[in-house]
């Protein structure tokens, strides 16, 4: 069975699909030893493939879900020489890489994989999966931002879809909140700014849930492999 050459790479844990693309049209990339630049080329098994000059192998795949402590970034390198999520696993024989991003001073859920396909799914906008945070924020939500939270707030031009949120605790002493946020967007610094456009700044943010996955029995720093089960639920339902 052929197979588009971009999928291909994505699955033999090279890259996710968008970045395989990318590799194909900057011309990095040989079919039996020929370039090939154009994105849909159908390949099978009998065809050599290679990326720079490395031929590619059908990898296993795995998908991690890792407790990201604060203080580290979501890449897998950084040209500061900070910590990246990747450097927790080093000890494994293959390569992984973040199914999108959290903050360097946000901690919380990021799945890591080697499967693009299943990278591209969670990441792509229509399939609208749920991502649950919970903000330290000063000041406390008036009713009316808690409104215009759950309908949407503009940010550079953008009106944000719709949230949902939850008051967890008050302190007036200490004049702060605690805001659990639920969204399905992940535009850059989203939760950040989206309390922003109602003048309230995030001190902490953390994210408690991605789909139906949670940090249950995880402490910062942990990871633990999905299961198949989970896998499939992930590939399959939005939620």
């Amino acid at each position: 069975m052929k197979l588009r050459l971009q999928k291909v790479i994505a699955e033999a844990g090279i890259a996710s699909r968008r970045k395989a693309e990318i590799l194909i049209t900057s011309g990095q990339v040989t079919v039996n030893g020929n370039l090939v630049t154009t994105l849909g080329t159908k390949v099978d098994d009998n065809d050599k493939i290679e990326v720079n000059g490395v031929p590619i192998h059908k990898e296993q795949l795995h998908t991690y879900l890792l407790y990201k402590p604060r203080n580290v970034v979501s890449t897998v390198s950084d040209n500061k020489g900070r910590k990246t999520v990747t450097d927790f696993f080093k000890d494994l024989p293959y390569r992984l890489y973040p199914v999108g991003r959290l903050d360097y001073d946000t901690s919380g859920l990021l799945l890591m994989t080697n499967d693009g396909e299943l990278a591209n799914r969670l990441m792509h906008p229509k399939n609208e999966i749920e991502k649950v945070y919970v903000a330290k924020i000063s000041g406390f939500l008036t009713a009316s931002e808690i409104y215009d939270l759950k309908h949407g707030v503009t940010i550079d031009g953008r009106k944000t879809a719709p949230a949902k949120v939850k008051i967890i605790k008050t302190d007036k002493n200490r004049n702060i909140q605690l805001v659990q946020l639920t969204i399905h967007e992940g535009h850059y610094h989203q939760v950040k700014n989206m309390f922003k456009a109602v003048n309230h700044l995030v001190d902490k943010l953390s994210r408690e849930r991605y789909a139906f996955l949670t940090l249950k029995s995880l402490i910062s720093g942990e990871y633990r492999e999905l299961t198949h089960e989970e896998i499939n639920k992930l590939k399959h339902s939005e939620n």
